[in-house]
């Protein structure tokens, strides 16, 4: 049996040629929590995070390491629900007096399942690699090249309201058929003038998601709405403030025909299955290097597809184009930065992984994911 020798994490960062913003936050770098687990049979499984803070998540990792320590690391789900035990109370739990760590702090639960995430996708690679097989042919999926769009736009300061336009007419001319948009951080004047002025520099035959990044009430957003659906608008993503609950999402989805997407900041499969059974979402988000891991990730697939909701996996194109091969029939696609500006860490610290080409995932038959470290880059972005 191949069992886990160690668990370690790498957090890497590396600055941005400019400070970039969306409506919600200012951004400095591009940032990702590596963790590498060893087996006692010498294979090496790698996990994605994307979190903050980084030194809370990496704490965790090794923490839970110690847990795990012993554990076969091919049943990854008896992994997944040991770890997840930690976060609630539990019979003789107090003080750790079952030999486990005592319940994790509340406070904590954002970090805690990233951590629980990102070991969780390096046991999914370590069992691709024991059974030398890609984790998509693991799912059954066909390995055939899959949708991607390409995300930009994001704000600089002060920039004109054409520059987002000229862009993503850029990723257009790479070969991408669908872009996203970066909105929400001016008035909704502004934003609609941006939004006209991708739409034409596009043209009409290219899909235009809008990502809000939870700028909006509901008033405001049923108003925006409104205001862009002339320019053929493939989805609103993320458009109601964190606070507000699949209800509301219903309540917009009642009062606009723009499709809504949701999802990358949910941690678990309960509440991403509340978002998904209200019948509000026309694309479930639920990305696994963020929280809960790829375990998660299908169960949340599993559950969209039945509902009819379309699997449009947050970011990391790598790891995500696995599980939407894995759903041939709802499957809608990964999502790719088309500007290495935004994501330099994505276009330097791999030495092989899926590419992205001509608006499409080609995926490789390396086993796992597929993809391989350059620790070098590693070295050189180490926090």
């Amino acid at each position: 049996m191949t069992r886990i020798a160690s668990v370690k994490a790498h957090a890497v960062s590396a600055k941005l040629k400019h400070t970039l913003w969306t409506a919600h936050e200012e951004l400095h770098s591009s940032s990702v929590i590596l963790v590498e687990i060893k087996t006692d049979d010498d294979l090496t499984g790698i996990g994605q995070i994307h979190g903050s803070p980084m030194k809370d998540i990496c704490r965790y990792v090794e923490k839970f390491g110690e847990v795990i320590k012993g554990m076969s690391a091919t049943e990854q789900v008896a992994v997944w629900e040991k770890l997840l035990s930690l976060t609630s109370p539990r019979p003789t739990g107090m003080g750790g007096r079952d030999g486990l760590p005592q319940p994790m702090p509340r406070g904590d639960r954002p970090q805690i399942m990233a951590a629980i995430g990102g070991i969780d996708l390096a046991l999914w690679d370590i069992k691709g690699k024991a059974f030398n097989v890609p984790v998509w042919k693991l799912l059954g999926g066909e390995g055939k090249p899959l949708f991607t769009y390409a995300t930009g736009g994001y704000y600089e300061l002060d920039a004109p309201l054409h520059v987002c336009a000229e862009e993503l007419a850029g990723f257009v001319k790479r070969g991408y058929e669908a872009v996203k948009l970066k909105t929400a951080g001016l008035s909704i004047e502004k934003e609609v003038e941006r939004i006209r002025l991708t739409r034409e520099a596009i043209g009409r035959d290219v899909k235009l998601m809008l990502d809000m990044n939870a700028a909006y009430d509901l008033e405001d957003c049923i108003r925006f709405a409104h205001a862009v659906e002339p320019y053929d608008i493939y989805w609103l993503e993320e458009p109601l403030h964190w606070y507000l609950q699949p209800a509301d999402f219903t309540v917009l989805a009642k009062n606009t025909p723009i499709p809504l997407a949701h999802g990358e900041r949910e941690m678990t499969r309960f509440t991403a299955r509340d978002f998904i059974n209200s019948g509000a979402l026309g694309f479930m988000q639920f990305d696994a290097t963020r929280f809960a891991g790829f375990t998660e990730s299908l169960r949340v697939s599993h559950l969209a597809e039945q509902q009819g909701v379309r699997i449009a996996p947050h970011l990391v194109p790598e790891v995500h184009c696995h599980l939407v091969s894995a759903f041939p029939r709802l499957g809608f696609g990964v999502e790719s930065h088309g500007n290495a500006d935004r994501d330099p860490l994505w276009f330097e610290m791999f030495t092989e992984r899926a590419q992205v080409k001509d608006g499409r995932v080609h995926m490789n038959d390396l086993p796992g994911f597929g993809f391989e470290i350059d620790w070098k880059a590693i070295e050189k972005y180490r926090v």
